[in-house]
C-alpha cells in the first residue's frame, strides 16, 4: 500500500512536469506564430530572395552661375548568375565579344558557382543595352552612375573626384559627401531553394534617393580664363607650377583657383607627366599621383616674401610705431646684430619716406619698422591677424603655419620675418589675411560652398561662415588701401596697372630652401577698386626660369585677368 502511494505520487510530478513542459512548447510555439510571426516571415523570405543594388545619382556640383561642373553618366554593371544559365558557352562568347575582355577572365567568373558573380562595371550604356538585347539566361544587366565632369581639368584640384563607389576622394566631393551621396536603392528577386529565380513572381524594388545638388561660388567662365593664364605663363617661364586665387574680399567667396598642372577629372588615376608609371613601384606611382592631386593653394606652404610687409606695415600702422611721413635711408642693407642684410636694389634707394618705402619694397624700411614693432607685439599681431591658425577653407588638407617659436627668435629672425621669409604660410592664408586688412579690418572665411538644393532645385540649406571684426581699425585698413595703390600707379607694382581702375597690390619675389639652389617663387597680389575691394586676385608663379621677379612676371597675369573680369563682374570704370 505504501509503495503504490508514492508511485502514485511520482506519477504525478511527472505527469506535471510533462504538462508544464508541453504547455511551455505550446506557449512558445503560439509566440512564434502570432507575436513573431512577421519577423520570422522576413527571415524566411530573405532566404529566397536575392538582392541587388540601384546605385543613386550623385549630386551635382554647379558654378555660382548655374553651368553645372560635376554630374553623372549612366553606365551599367554585368553580372551573371551561375544557377540560371543554361548554356555557359555562349554567355562566355557572347560577353568576351561584347564586353572585350579575355576569355580567361570571363570564364572564371562564369563558370565561378556563387549566388551572384560580377563580370564589369561602369560598362557604357550602349553595350549594356546590346548585352540585354541577346536574353541570355543567367547574365543580368544593371544600370549604374558613374561621375563625369564636362570640362576635363577645369578646377581638378578644388572640385575632386570620386571612387569606384561613388563616393569622394579629394576636394569638394568629400568635404560636401553627406549632401552629394544619395541612398541606394534595391532589387529584390524571388528564387527557389537552389537560387533559381521564380518565373511570374514580380520582383521588389526600392528606388534610390538622388543626392543634393551643391552650388559653389566658383564662376566657370573666370576660373577657365585664369586656369588658361596660368598654363600660359607656366610654359613662357618654363615654370614648374602656378597657383592663380580669385576671391571676394567681402565674403570670403572663391570665384577661381587654378592649380597647373592640372589633372583629367575623369581619369584621374593617369599621371599628367610623361614618366614612365611602368618603371615605377606602386608605392611610388602612388606617392606621385598623390603630388598630382596636391591643391597648392592650400596644402602647401611657402615664404611669401615681399607681399607679407602688407602685413608688417599694417600692424607696425596699428600699434604706431610708424607714421607716413617718417624718414628712412637705405644704403643697400642694414646691418642687424653682426648680419648684412640686403635689399634688393644693391645701390640702395637711398633717403625715403614710409610711402615711398612700400612703393620701392624696400627691406631696409621693414626691418626697422619691424624692429620697432618688436617680438612679442610682432607675434600678437600675427595671432590677431589669424596666420597662427588656418583659414577653415572648406576644402581637406589645409596646411598650418610655419613658424618659429617666439622664444628662439632674436633681432636678425625678427629682421627677416619681418619682410617676409624665415617662415612659411599657405597662398590661401596670405590672401585671406590681405583680404581682412583692405576690406575695413573684418577676418573672413574662404570658401566654396554656397547652398545646397534638391532635385527640384529647392533649397535645402544655405552655408554661413564665421567673420572676426576689427583685427584692424578702419583707419589703419583705409590708409593699407591708399599705400598699396601707390605702389601701383607709382612703385613696383606698375605692372598691375589698368587703365581706368584704381588697383592695389604688392610684389614679392622670395628664394625656397636650400638658398644655395637659387630657385624662387614670383608673386603679386592685387585688389579692386583699390578703396572698396570688391575682388582680389593672388598669382604664384614657382621656379620660373629666366627674369623671376614678382613685378616683372606676376604682376603682368593678375593684370590680364582683371582686365578681363572687373567689367564681367559689373565694376565699373571711374
Amino acid at each position: 500500500m505504501k509503495n503504490k502511494t508514492y508511485n502514485k505520487k511520482k506519477i504525478f510530478v511527472v505527469f506535471i512536469c510533462a504538462a508544464a513542459i508541453i504547455l511551455g512548447l505550446v506557449g512558445r510555439l503560439v509566440y512564434l506564430m502570432v507575436f513573431d510571426a512577421e519577423y520570422y516571415q522576413k527571415k524566411a523570405e530573405s532566404l529566397h530572395e536575392r538582392e541587388r543594388d540601384i546605385k543613386a545619382a550623385r549630386g551635382e556640383i554647379v558654378d555660382a552661375g548655374g553651368t553645372v561642373l560635376a554630374t553623372n553618366k549612366t553606365v551599367c554593371t554585368i553580372s551573371v548568375i551561375h544557377s540560371q544559365m543554361k548554356d555557359p558557352e555562349g554567355v562566355i562568347k557572347a560577353l568576351c565579344a561584347e564586353l572585350e575582355m579575355d576569355e580567361d577572365t570571363v570564364r572564371k567568373k562564369v563558370e565561378k558557382v556563387s549566388s551572384m558573380e560580377r563580370i564589369k562595371t561602369n560598362v557604357d550604356k550602349a553595350t549594356g543595352d546590346r548585352i540585354r538585347e541577346l536574353e541570355l539566361e543567367g547574365v543580368k544587366v544593371d544600370e549604374d552612375f558613374k561621375r563625369y565632369y564636362p570640362y576635363d581639368e577645369l578646377a581638378s584640384k578644388v572640385l575632386g573626384f570620386t571612387g569606384g563607389d561613388n563616393q569622394g576622394i579629394i576636394g569638394l566631393e568629400v568635404k560636401y559627401e553627406e549632401y552629394l551621396k544619395g541612398i541606394n536603392g534595391k532589387i529584390l528577386t524571388t528564387t527557389d531553394a537552389r537560387g533559381v529565380e521564380l518565373e511570374g513572381v514580380a520582383e521588389d524594388r526600392m528606388e534610390p534617393v538622388a543626392g543634393n545638388t551643391l552650388q559653389v561660388s566658383l564662376d566657370y567662365n573666370i576660373q577657365m580664363y585664369a586656369q588658361q593664364m596660368a598654363e600660359k605663363v607656366m610654359e613662357e617661364k618654363q615654370a614648374d607650377k602656378v597657383s592663380i586665387l580669385l576671391m571676394n574680399p567681402q565674403n570670403g567667396e572663391i570665384i577661381a583657383m587654378v592649380n597647373v598642372p592640372e589633372f583629367n577629372l575623369n581619369d584621374p588615376f593617369t599621371l599628367n607627366t610623361e614618366e614612365d608609371t611602368g618603371a615605377m613601384s606602386p608605392e611610388e606611382k602612388q606617392d606621385a599621383l598623390n603630388q598630382m592631386w596636391r591643391n597648392g593653394c592650400i596644402n602647401d606652404t611657402y615664404e611669401p616674401g615681399s607681399t607679407f610687409k602688407i602685413i608688417t606695415a599694417s600692424a607696425c600702422l596699428e600699434e604706431g610705431v610708424v607714421s607716413l611721413d617718417d624718414n628712412f635711408s637705405c644704403p643697400g642693407y642694414r646691418v642687424v646684430e653682426d648680419r648684412k642684410i640686403r635689399c634688393h636694389k644693391v645701390g640702395g634707394h637711398g633717403s625715403e619716406t614710409f610711402v615711398q618705402g612700400i612703393q620701392n619694397s624696400c627691406n631696409p624700411v621693414f626691418i626697422d619698422i619691424g624692429l620697432r614693432l618688436g617680438v612679442d607685439k610682432f607675434y600678437e599681431y600675427f595671432n590677431q591677424f589669424g596666420l597662427m591658425g588656418m583659414t577653415g577653407v572648406d576644402l581637406p588638407g589645409e596646411a598650418g603655419t610655419i613658424m618659429h617659436k617666439k622664444s628662439n627668435v632674436g633681432m636678425v629672425e625678427l629682421a627677416t620675418m619681418a619682410f617676409g621669409q624665415s617662415f612659411q604660410i599657405t597662398p590661401m592664408q596670405m590672401a585671406t589675411t590681405v583680404s581682412s586688412l583692405v576690406n575695413g579690418g573684418t577676418r573672413v572665411t574662404p570658401h566654396f560652398g554656397v547652398k545646397v538644393m534638391d532635385s527640384k532645385g529647392e533649397e535645402v540649406e544655405t552655408f554661413k561662415y564665421k567673420k572676426e571684426k576689427n583685427i584692424v581699425s578702419k583707419e589703419t585698413s583705409e590708409t593699407m588701401q591708399m599705400l598699396l595703390e601707390s605702389v601701383v600707379s607709382e612703385g613696383s607694382g606698375k605692372n598691375a596697372y589698368v587703365e581706368g581702375y584704381h588697383i592695389g597690390g604688392k610684389t614679392a619675389t622670395s628664394q625656397t630652401l636650400p638658398r644655395s639652389a637659387n630657385k624662387y617663387i614670383s608673386s603679386f597680389i592685387g585688389f579692386a577698386p583699390a578703396d572698396d575691394p570688391q575682388v582680389l586676385g593672388m598669382c604664384v608663379i614657382y621656379n620660373p626660369q629666366g627674369v623671376y621677379y614678382g613685378g616683372t612676371i606676376a604682376a603682368p597675369v593678375i593684370r590680364a585677368i582683371f582686365e578681363n573680369i572687373l567689367p564681367y563682374l559689373g565694376i565699373e570704370k571711374e
